[in-house]
């Protein structure tokens, strides 16, 4: 395993203030948050368990779409956004497993790179929805470029599997990526001759890029640089 299950650091969140400046629109079969202007170069946010309508992570779409991206954040969840506490999420996690949720991702790329002629197609993976942004980055899989935070669920064999470019960012406090986890990870990403960074943030916890608190200067940082260097990131490709 290069992360761990979910835990207690899965449910905790903070609420971030404003507006999104999207939409959502049935797309492909899914209710779909749209946000940016409709060009050549898509990002597809796979979420973690709180959905796509949760007000963090449509903010983070709308920088992406600052930054000139047509941006996509499909509901993978089948409406079942979050789980209360920490006790649930077994029960939750056997609702959607692997099993259900890749051929709900990998249909909804699919569609998405056979409707149009998009010259880039980035994933975002966060917490529960890097396991999926890190399959779409395997051969006949449909993603140019990928990054990922905080990772949960993904197994070696899928990072062995990596054949496209990936970015990790990944916090110091964390028990789901811990530190063994993650230089396996690098390990594994070296040996196969991968396209990778990995960002450690100093004094973060799992889940610091969605659902920190931002009145907290070093997380407000840490959030701000992960996202610049995400954007960056997939400039490059």
């Amino acid at each position: 395993m290069a992360s761990n299950a979910p835990g207690q650091c899965c449910v905790t969140s903070n609420f971030h203030e404003g507006t999104p400046k999207g939409s959502h629109v049935d797309l492909f079969g899914l209710n779909t948050y749209v946000t940016g202007e409709k060009g050549e170069r898509v990002i597809v946010l796979i979420t973690d368990i709180y959905g796509n309508k949760y007000n963090n992570v449509l903010l983070i779409a709308d920088e992406f779409a600052k930054a000139g991206y047509y941006v996509l954040i499909p509901d993978i969840l089948k409406g079942e956004d979050c789980v209360p506490s920490v006790t649930d999420i077994p029960e939750w996690l056997g609702r959607h497993g692997p099993e259900i949720t890749t051929p709900i991702v990998d249909g909804f790329l699919k569609s998405l790179t056979e409707s149009g002629s998009y010259s880039f197609v980035g994933v975002v993976g966060y917490c529960f929805g890097a396991k999926y942004a890190i399959q779409q980055l395997a051969e006949g899989k449909y993603a140019t470029a990928g990054a990922v935070a905080h990772p949960s669920f993904v197994t070696i064999d899928e990072v062995a599997a990596i054949t496209k470019p990936i970015i990790i960012s990944a916090s110091e406090i964390d028990s789901i990526f811990t530190v063994e986890l993650r230089h396996e990870t690098e390990k594994k990403l070296s040996e196969i001759g991968a396209r990778y960074q990995i960002d450690l943030f100093s004094k973060v916890s799992h889940g610091f890029t969605v659902r920190g608190d931002l009145s907290d200067p070093v997380v407000k940082y840490s959030q701000d640089k992960a996202l610049l260097d995400q954007i960056t990131w997939f400039n490059l490709f």
